[in-house]
């Protein structure tokens, strides 16, 4: 198995790990500490050497490891998860398709970065920053990404940024999933190699 095939394992279960984050958040208002702080650190993560250091080392990724063995084996803790993931896999084929929004995302994001290396990615005003970015740009195209949970949490603008700022990092996760030449066609044909991979990587 290639090297390639076992990265874009990874981008996978990021993406996974991400959405994950954003239903809980949904749900209960707050994510989970490390896993919510591994994918939106990789957002500033552009010129890392392998997948597994855009995410600070293969154990950060666990939690999505876990989920996106569950999903492939059609045991998913939250059926929310996948639904979630294949309408991001289509916003970011229209975001990858849009250079204007890819630059303003780009720049934006190297106007956060600064503070996020002073303050922390998970600190509540670079959540915030980084969930106006979000809402200014990839959210603008179509089809939007729409996420449900408590209305009670979901009207905080807290918990909004939080979400938008996971819904930027599982962007991230699938362009560099594309990037690594992932296609939908390896959902459909490469479950049990995907299940070798993780087998691999999850203890």
């Amino acid at each position: 198995m290639s090297d390639s095939f076992d990265d874009r394992v990874l981008a996978l279960a990021a993406l996974a790990q991400a959405l994950q984050q954003v239903r809980t958040t949904a749900e209960s208002g707050q994510s989970r500490g490390d896993a919510a702080q591994t994918v939106i650190d990789s957002v500033f993560r552009i010129d890392a050497d392998s997948v597994a250091d855009v995410y600070g080392g293969v154990p950060r990724l666990q939690p999505g490891l876990r989920l996106l063995r569950d999903i492939l084996t059609r045991q998913p803790h939250d059926e929310g998860v996948p639904k979630l993931a294949m309408s991001v896999m289509r916003l970011e084929r229209r975001f990858s398709a849009e250079p204007d929004v890819i630059d303003a995302v780009s720049a934006g994001l190297r106007r956060i970065a600064p503070q996020a290396a002073s303050l922390g990615a998970a600190h509540p005003d670079v959540l915030h920053a980084l969930g106006a970015l979000y809402a200014d740009t990839i959210s603008q195209l179509r089809p939007r990404v729409m996420v449900q949970g408590a209305p009670h949490y979901l009207g905080q603008a807290s918990v909004v940024a939080e979400i938008r700022a996971l819904l930027l990092a599982a962007v991230r996760a699938t362009v560099l999933w594309r990037q690594l030449g992932g296609s939908q066609w390896d959902l459909l044909f490469s479950r049990s190699r995907m299940l070798e991979s993780i087998a691999r990587r999850v203890p």
